[in-house]
């Protein structure tokens, strides 16, 4: 069989480009009823030719398939100048396979359950905050949550001046907006504004960042401290084959961390709030699983808003070789994405799909490759568990103390495409009143 490749628009790469990386809650689905489970673009510059597939088998063959023929960090390439050469989502084969060794433990069960403390204080303390009766800008509160969240547990920063210069400056890698980012991939424009402030501010991240590790490392009380960073200078060294990290890596692995899980489950917590400020009834229910200890619920309840609301839209490779993927010869240096988007709004994979229904992941109707938030197979996001757990624990300090609902008037919420990520389009608005049958 001759390489070859799937049907697709024929619209310009650029529009194509634009598109995808703007609209493509738009553009998706009328591209897979017009060409089919399987389809190419063109959408510079992430990829010359990205073949979406949506199918799970097609899904299951690309997870389970070997890291040597599909390489996730050369198809993660674009997020290199922020992420760095060492990034666990950067890299590929041996040095990705020991940058894993060395990061799943700082995530393992026993670790989150001492973090979960940690981020219902963080939770409390900001639920705290908000009046009664007033209108909650649930975007913005999620977005500085989970920031503290990141600052304390990951990076471990408990200084109050590291954690006031840190903080903004981190807030503004997260919010750089696609036309900066963009220019930012070529150097000759970092020499102007707005490309110069943010590489300016990248190195300032930096210098703190490397100023942290180099305390960290003579901290006296390193080997009781618990955050991940903490952790992750006292991984490796067992074998030759996992030498502990480098100053260069741990920053390439904290500032990963960041923007993988920062405002990810940002915008998952705002759209799970706002979905249940909308449906009373599994308000409810949800209320009852917090009343009950029932956290599996309310891990539903996250779980079927990152399915309906979904935040990252793909997971990609990029094939060091030939390879036949769904019937389709591919050549090698395709990029193939893993549609998380059409996966989960197919009404094949998903009954009622259009329907907010988190009775759906107790129910044992979901089935394996069609629920793909953390992606899939050895490249399966390490902090999927930290994120799920993060979210139940803010719901319910949430739920704990407030009733939800939209605001009077309020228009029904939609997505915009917020760098990689979607997030609600008016901030997920929500009037708190307190509870009276806590």
């Amino acid at each position: 069989m001759t390489a070859t490749y799937p049907p697709g628009p024929p619209l310009p790469a650029f529009v194509q480009g634009f598109l995808y990386i703007r609209r493509r809650s738009l553009i998706l689905p009328p591209l897979r009823r017009r060409y089919g489970d399987v389809f190419a673009l063109r959408v510079p510059p992430f990829a010359d030719k990205l073949v979406v597939f949506t199918r799970p088998e097609h899904i299951k063959q690309i997870f389970a398939g070997d890291p040597r023929d599909l390489h996730a960090g050369e198809g993660n390439q674009i997020l290199g100048p922020i992420m760095g050469a060492h990034s666990v989502l950067m890299t590929d084969e041996a040095e990705h396979a020991r940058a894993r060794r060395l990061l799943m433990p700082a995530f393992n069960g026993a670790a989150l359950r001492g973090y979960r403390d940690v981020v219902a204080e963080i939770a409390g303390a900001e639920v705290q905050r908000w009046q009664p009766g007033s209108t909650v800008i649930t975007l913005d509160r999620m977005n500085a949550l989970t920031l503290e969240v990141i600052m304390r547990v990951v990076f471990g920063v408990t200084d109050a001046r590291t954690r006031a210069a840190l903080a903004p400056r981190l807030h503004r890698i997260v919010t750089i907006g696609t036309i900066q980012y963009i220019g930012f991939l070529k150097p000759a424009l970092q020499r102007f504004a707005p490309w110069r402030a943010f590489h300016d501010n990248l190195v300032a991240i930096d210098d703190l960042l490397y100023a942290e590790i180099a305390a960290r490392r003579t901290a006296p009380d390193l080997a009781e401290r618990t955050d991940v960073l903490s952790r992750l200078l006292q991984a490796g060294g067992e074998t030759d084959a996992d030498p502990p990290l480098t100053d260069a890596e741990l920053r390439d692995q904290l500032i990963t961390l960041l923007l993988a899980g920062h405002e990810t489950t940002a915008a998952a917590l705002s759209w799970a709030l706002h979905e249940l400020a909308v449906h009373p009834d599994l308000q409810q229910q949800a209320f009852e699983a917090v009343r009950t200890d029932d956290d599996k619920t309310l891990e539903a309840v996250m779980k079927e808003a990152m399915r309906l609301r979904t935040v990252i839209p793909g997971a990609v490779r990029k094939l060091t070789g030939d390879m036949t993927i769904g019937g389709w010869r591919l050549p090698a240096g395709t990029v193939v994405s893993c549609s998380i988007l059409l996966a989960h709004r197919s009404t094949e994979n998903y009954r009622d799909a259009a329907t907010f229904r988190p009775s759906r992941f107790l129910d044992g109707e979901v089935e394996p490759n069609t629920w793909l938030p953390f992606g899939g197979g050895v490249r399966r996001c390490i902090g999927a568990g930290f994120s799920l757990m993060e979210g139940t624990t803010v719901l319910r300090e949430i739920l704990n103390r407030y009733s939800l609902s939209a605001p009077a008037g309020a228009k029904p919420e939609r997505g915009r495409v917020r760098n990689i990520t979607t997030v609600p389009r008016g901030k997920a608005k929500m009037v708190v009143t307190p509870r009276s049958d806590g």
